[in-house]
């Protein structure tokens, strides 16, 4: 980790157990300003269940989270979305009968100022806020060029597309962290390079720092600025991608020894 990149979130000690099950067990690491993080592991490795932890769906048994030095590990999802921390799934969990706009603009929920009951009473004041919203909503559209797609409706689209209004709909929230969960599972070569290039404009244009789960392992070596590797629920090894790269036990547990002398 970068010793002049302050630390934006922090996992410590952090334990989830289900029944008998230590989904993640005793993991710490630090995420930089910045920075793209990908955790990476086989599996059933806890990957998912660190970043639900993260995003407030659990709660640890043991340890806890930081974000901007403030301990978040037991506020709700709404809660913590607030704060700045957006994410997509494994599973698209878009809205398939409505557009890509509308998909795009209900993460823009955060953002509003105006509920019913002030659109009712100020109907000038709510009409220029779903202005603003829809600008902001407009401009992501733009950002991860699908602007002659904005009115289709998600079911009809192919699923790469659908992969990317979900990277669309996270960024609305205008997010300091965003965690993504395998973003680019499913997608073929293109559809992959496309994406690898959304998250590296979204860390260098946007300054959004990441949180990178993800299976391709050329992916992650590439855009990844340090790797944290899960095993069973602990971690094994982290570092920058060179050196886990490297470790003799990540390629036992994961990356095989193949990886080792790609370029």
């Amino acid at each position: 980790m970068s010793a002049d990149a302050p630390s934006l979130l922090a996992v410590e000690e952090v334990d989830v157990q289900f029944g008998g099950v230590r989904a993640v067990d005793d993991v710490s690491f630090e995420v930089p300003q910045g920075q793209i993080v990908s955790v990476i592991g086989p599996n059933g490795a806890g990957k998912t269940t660190l970043l639900n932890t993260i995003s407030g769906v659990y709660r640890p048994r043991r340890g806890r989270v930081l974000f901007g030095g403030r301990t978040i590990s037991r506020l709700k999802p709404h809660r913590i979305a607030r704060l700045g921390i957006s994410r997509t799934f494994q599973n698209i969990a878009l809205f398939p009968g409505m557009t890509v706009l509308d998909n795009i603009m209900l993460g823009r929920h955060v953002k509003m100022r105006s509920n019913v009951f002030t659109s009712a009473l100020y109907w000038g004041r709510a009409q220029r806020d779903e202005v603003r919203q829809r600008e902001a909503a407009e401009e992501i559209i733009d950002f991860l060029e699908i602007p002659g797609i904005r009115r289709a409706p998600v079911s009809a689209l192919p699923y790469g597309l659908q992969k990317r209004v979900e990277l669309g709909r996270a960024l609305a929230l205008d997010p300091n962290l965003l965690l993504l969960d395998e973003p680019m599972t499913g997608m073929n070569v293109d559809e992959k390079e496309d994406m690898a290039r959304f998250i590296l404009d979204a860390s260098e244009e946007k300054g959004i720092t990441i949180v990178l789960i993800e299976h391709d392992m050329g992916v992650v070596m590439d855009i990844s600025d340090h790797v944290v590797v899960l095993d069973h629920g602990k971690k094994i090894s982290e570092g920058p991608p060179d050196v886990v790269r490297e470790d003799r036990a990540v390629i036992t547990a994961y990356l095989g020894e193949n990886l080792t002398t790609r370029g």
